[in-house]
């Protein structure tokens, strides 16, 4: 999610304004937006967790498969 999430904010411009609106550090987000990685490598970084944490997916209602198979490891 955080790599479509990624790819939606096309421009590197963009992506730095959307992570300091979510949180991080001007200098941080820019350092970020225009790392020139990719989005598969960026959506795994650290400044992606920070900026889009599991908490927000989970307050969002969306189903974590890590928690659904941990859940049912647990069951049997």
């Amino acid at each position: 999610l955080r790599c479509a999430v990624w790819r939606q904010w096309k421009q590197p411009s963009t992506r730095a304004r959307n992570l300091m609106r979510l949180g991080l550090s001007e200098p941080r987000a820019y350092k970020s937006a225009f790392n020139g990685r990719g989005p598969w490598w960026s959506s795994g970084a650290s400044h992606m967790n920070q900026a889009l944490p599991k908490k927000l997916w989970d307050q969002l209602g969306l189903v974590s498969v890590l928690d659904t198979i941990n859940r049912l490891s647990r069951i049997a």
